[in-house]
């Protein structure tokens, strides 16, 4: 019966991997069984294979389990001796170890909802000043939960959570929110959460300061003893790394030696003899020439992700962590000829590429190789580099092959490129935005080996565009006052030719304004009805040239001079009668005083 539990339990945990990425093979099992068991009580279920059946028709017992599974148990300041032992002795010793300036990288693994990483901001921001903090610290924090990092990001935390603050803290760091208090924002660009499986995933490179608080102990002993190589690879030398109290190094002298034990803060001890890569390695190499330790160290040198390396007779020699998961390569496929695996052809022909290395000894890049992966949604593209690698002596062991993706890199410039269109088109006068948007696009070139760990990365350009937008709707609002200026034109432009049309209908005689050059102006409705043409048809056109009774070379003769009068003629209507009108002339003039045109006005006498 015992072997029959082992057994379902395993499908349960081969079934949580193949349909939610969460592997736990890693994890102690006594305590996965016990943490589940409880599950089983309190759906009154009776073994794993009936709550395997019941995960299959309600999903949503995925969220439930894994919140009992993966605890998220943390705070701020958590241990207050152990963090007053960190201020006081490891974070000066780390900046005096730092030259001025120089960048302050630190990766909080296991940070649940983020009260660690806040926690280490608030103590790196005391030492340095705010504006140190901006400029010099990145805090990479990562946890498996989306769940719990999703409240990480979102930075906001009640009462009872900011309780082990100090209040003096509380009040430079924290911010009034709508759901309790916030972590200022101009801070908060500086931390970068994102998921990492400790087990399975690259460790972040390069990092001065690790805290791992209490994560290592839910691990079984095989796991504890990889992600502890993992942690030695990801520290800088020197290095410190920050453990709970319920955990200790003592196995791993080779690697760590203690600082404070008792508050469980230890030194990366720099071993070249002692190290050993979070590689996967066959137990030798089809070449007999070709020396293990310096095929992984070379390998190792040229790049910290996706690498694969072959020996000189063209077979797969090494393969990390990252590369196993991407070409679903195992240790079984170590020593196999390069040119049988699917990777030599796929994403991109390399076989000709490591032959002109081999030959050339120099790298060669290919840029944005586009993979279209099985059952991905999207394509991948990744950029490779291929370098030959070197002992000591200059002497070729092999060859080394790094795949960076950059995908979400491409779709964002990609993005950037369209709104750069976009704003060009709308706003000719925003020009100097497109430079900040370049300036940007620079910005983000430089993070592309820290894109594969996190999107939050991009935080600090989505809030650069976000203030792009408030400029952009600043002048906005200019052009629409401009527009409301232009439209209380139009009404008074309006009103004015309405009360002109109105005066000139209120005048009963026909009146008819022309230019200097005799065209028409304004033809009243008096005119219409004395004359028959309808102002359409009037109105531009010369006097002279309209068909209608007036003997316009009687009027001529009047249209220059003061052109203050009348006269009278003998006309015809638009009935065909004969008419005697009387033509009031007078001059239109500018404020200057300069002939505008003149305004006659038509009065039929009575023949009666």
């Amino acid at each position: 019966m015992k072997a029959e539990d082992d057994r379902e339990f395993d499908d349960l945990l081969f079934m949580l991997k193949e349909t939610r990425g969460f592997d736990f093979t890693g994890y102690k099992r006594t305590t996965l069984m016990r943490r589940i068991s409880r599950r089983l009580e309190s759906l009154k279920l009776q073994d794993y294979g009936e709550y395997r059946d019941y995960l299959e028709l309600e999903p949503e017992e995925f969220g439930r389990l894994f919140d009992s599974l993966l605890i998220n148990v943390t705070s701020f300041f958590r241990d207050p001796p152990a963090w007053q032992t960190l201020r006081e002795q490891i974070i000066p010793a780390l900046l005096a170890g730092k030259p001025s300036g120089k960048a302050i990288r630190v990766w909080s693994a296991g940070c649940a909802t983020g009260e660690e990483a806040y926690s280490l901001a608030m103590a790196l921001a005391e030492e340095l000043g705010h504006d140190a903090f901006r400029e010099r610290v990145k805090i990479y924090a990562t946890d498996l939960d989306e769940k719990a990092l999703q409240v990480a990001r979102a930075a906001t935390y009640g009462e009872r959570q900011l309780a082990d603050v100090p209040p003096e803290l509380r009040e430079r760091y924290f911010e009034a929110a709508d759901q309790g208090f916030a972590f200022r924002r101009d801070l908060r660009r500086q931390l970068i959460f994102g998921r990492n499986d400790l087990t399975r995933d690259a460790p972040i490179s390069r990092v001065d300061l690790l805290l791992a608080r209490n994560t290592l102990m839910y691990f079984n002993t095989e796991t504890q003893l990889s992600i502890v190589r993992r942690f030695h690879f990801a520290l800088a030398s020197p290095g410190y790394l920050f453990l709970g109290k319920a955990e200790m190094l003592l196995n791993h002298s080779d690697k760590f030696e203690p600082v404070d034990l008792r508050m469980r803060l230890f030194k990366k001890v720099h071993n070249d003899t002692g190290h050993r890569s979070p590689w996967i390695s066959g137990p030798t190499l089809q070449d007999p020439g070709t020396r293990v330790t310096e095929l992984e160290h070379a390998a190792l040198a040229a790049g910290p992700v996706a690498q694969i390396a072959l020996d000189l007779s063209g077979h797969l020699a090494l393969v990390n962590s990252r590369a196993e998961v991407l070409f679903n390569l195992s240790p079984r496929d170590v020593g196999r000829p390069f040119q049988d695996l699917e990777v030599s052809y796929r994403p991109v022909e390399l076989r000709s590429v490591i032959e002109q290395v081999q030959v050339e000894l120099r790298p060669v890049e290919l840029r944005e190789v586009v993979w279209h992966r099985p059952g991905a949604a999207e394509a991948s593209v990744f950029d490779i580099s291929v370098t030959p690698l070197q002992d000591p002596d200059a002497s070729l062991v092999g060859v080394g092959i790094s795949f960076y993706d950059i995908t979400r890199y491409r779709r964002l410039r990609d993005d950037l490129e369209q709104a750069n269109k976009e704003l060009e088109h709308a706003y000719e006068e925003l020009q100097s935005l497109n430079e900040e948007l370049e300036t940007t696009n620079e910005e983000l070139q430089s993070t592309n080996e820290e894109l594969e760990t996190t999107n939050e990365e991009l935080q600090s350009t989505n809030e650069e565009l976000e203030t792009m937008n408030e400029e952009l709707q600043s002048t906005n609002d200019e052009l629409q006052h401009i527009n409301d200026t232009l439209n209380a034109r139009s009404i008074e432009l309006d009103l004015a030719n309405d009360f002109l049309a109105s005066l000139v209908r209120s005048i009963g005689d026909a009146v008819v304004v022309i230019d200097v050059e005799a065209r028409v102006l304004v033809w009243s409705p008096g005119a219409v009805d004395l004359w028959g043409l309808r102002p359409e048809e009037a109105v531009g056109k010369p006097l002279e040239s309209l068909d209608i009774g007036l003997p316009y070379d009687q009027v001529a003769p009047h249209l220059g001079g003061d052109l203050s009068g009348e006269l009278t003629v003998d006309a015809v209507n638009r009935r065909g009668r004969p008419t005697r009108l009387t033509i009031q002339l007078t001059g239109l003039r500018a404020e200057g005083g300069s002939p505008q045109g003149v305004i006659l006005v038509m009065n039929v006498e009575d023949n009666s």
